[in-house]
């Protein structure tokens, strides 16, 4: 591989911080030559523009001294940062794109009109993060992820997305969750991961991703992260290879697969009623977390003959009531749903469609009043039939415009998205289900929570995912009206589950 190089030499003064020199001189003569001789073919996987590189080789120091620090030998600490897990990705030039999903054109369009869709992905470790493995952790994982290394670019009739080589930086918590990201400048990517104590956040402009893709990715990243902290996590159950090539059909738009070309369904619906509440300039204006235990809600909604989903949709409708003062309207409740139920999929882009569930206010009583009514629209809307429709009417919108020149489409996208999408449902529930984990990674979990940003005119968005014996309910909101989310409380407690709070201020507000 070559010869060694002393600490002094004009390499090691030229290449390595000042910290990182001091702590070569603490080593003897023979680890020096070894470190000489990593960072020399460290130096080949990296073929980047100066800044990026020297701050990726800054990034290997830092996690070295931690090693250091924490009385890792060398040896294991080099083996676990060998170069060669950086594969070719930073050698080789950014010469790939992407057209966007036919589920994703929209985001873009809108993005000037205050409506970049965000959602934020957390897991929660037995330990406190240390945020220079976990940058090596995202630097690792992210070439296994070539679809999410990219940035947003303008082309005549679309949006597109293109190859971006370069360091994404892991951040400390310093902004409210779910903050829209700067995406116009060149290269900016258009997803980001966070830490604070023990809680590692990745956060997605949803026209990279939905929540099932960006799960795949939060997992990944996890169980690299816990792999640098010398735990043997295999893959499976979500967790990829991250030195495995990259799967083509990770990153194919399965709308165009399996669109069917007959019937379809419109997007349009009517004007939902709003919940009262002062619109909050800070969105979100508070984020509140309830914690049940999975059984116990499991069992709740068999008692009822219905399913998790529909029980806590149920509550929604009643909750949405309590917190507003009109009399007359419609609740719309827009629930996701995740198309690879129904059709073979691998793709990490956007598979998923939404059902739209309305019950008018006079008939929103008492949560086993609503329930069968409830439990119903939720089996025509989540169809095999209901679905496919929605996805031949998702596809056959887009080519209707396909055409159009891109500075037309955005003001169109603007009204259509701003005034009528928006005003279409109250509130959302977005449940991602239970998260299944290898088992070595369990014991390092506490729990997890899904967060979606929120909206123009909608109070609150729900969003629900499950681990071992913790169900997590998730309120964005756009109010600080306290109706809605101490109605839900009463709901559960009224179930017999009593959850268990924390919110904001975790997050600093």
């Amino acid at each position: 591989m070559g010869k060694s190089q002393d600490p002094n030499s004009k390499y090691s003064k030229s290449q390595h911080s000042s910290a990182f020199d001091g702590y070569l001189y603490s080593l003897p003569e023979g680890e020096r030559a070894e470190l000489a001789v990593f960072f020399r073919v460290l130096d080949q996987h990296l073929q980047l523009g100066g800044k990026w590189k020297r701050e990726i080789v800054r990034d290997f120091e830092r996690a070295l001294l931690w090693y250091s620090r924490s009385g890792v030998p060398l040896g294991e600490a080099l083996e676990r940062l060998a170069p060669a897990k950086l594969g070719g990705f930073y050698s080789r030039p950014a010469d790939t794109w992407y057209p966007l999903d036919n589920a994703a054109k929209v985001y873009p369009l809108s993005m000037s009109h205050n409506q970049m869709s965000v959602f934020r992905l957390s897991v929660y470790l037995d330990s406190d993060v240390a945020p220079e493995l976990l940058q090596m952790a995202l630097t690792f994982t992210v070439k296994r992820f070539p679809f999410f290394a990219t940035s947003i670019k303008k082309g005549v009739f679309w949006h597109y997305i293109d190859s971006a080589k370069r360091r994404f930086p892991v951040e400390a918590e310093s902004t409210v969750p779910c903050a829209d990201m700067n995406v116009s400048v060149t290269g900016a990517p258009s997803f980001r991961v966070i830490y604070y104590k023990n809680r590692i956040s990745a956060e997605f402009f949803h026209i990279l991703t939905d929540g099932t893709g960006g799960m795949v990715f939060l997992k990944s990243l996890t169980a690299e992260y816990l792999r640098l902290r010398g735990v043997n996590v295999p893959c499976g159950r979500g967790v990829l290879d991250i030195d495995a090539i990259p799967d083509a059909r990770e990153s194919a738009d399965d709308f165009d697969k399996y669109v069917s070309g007959k019937k379809s369904s419109g997007f349009v619906d009517k004007p939902a009623l709003q919940m009262g509440g002062r619109l909050s300039k800070i969105k979100p204006c508070q984020i509140i977390h309830f914690d049940v235990a999975s059984s116990a809600l499991r069992e709740a909604a068999r008692e009822r003959g219905v399913t998790v989903t529909a029980l806590v949709t149920s509550m929604m409708f009643i909750a949405s009531k309590a917190a507003t003062d009109r009399q007359h309207g419609d609740i719309h409740i827009q629930v996701p749903v995740n198309m690879r139920k129904y059709f073979e999929s691998r793709t990490l882009r956007n598979f998923s469609l939404y059902a739209n569930i309305h019950l008018p206010l006079e008939r929103i009583t008492t949560l086993d009043a609503i329930i069968p009514d409830v439990a119903a629209q939720l089996r025509a809307g989540f169809s095999a039939e209901a679905m496919q429709e929605m996805m031949n009417g998702a596809v056959k919108l887009v080519k209707s415009v396909r055409l159009v020149p891109l500075f037309i489409k955005c003001p169109v996208a603007r009204v259509v998205y701003g005034f009528l999408g928006d005003r279409a449902f109250t509130t959302t529930l977005s449940n991602l289900g239970v998260v299944e984990l290898p088992e070595e990674m369990r014991g390092h979990i506490e729990k997890m929570d899904f967060v979606l940003g929120t909206m123009a005119l909608a109070r609150a968005a729900c969003s629900m995912v499950t681990v071992g014996n913790t169900a997590t309910l998730s309120i964005a909101k756009l109010t600080t009206d306290p109706s809605f989310e101490e109605r839900m409380y009463t709901l559960f407690c009224d179930v017999g589950l009593k959850p268990r709070v924390s919110g904001s201020d975790i997050y600093g507000f």
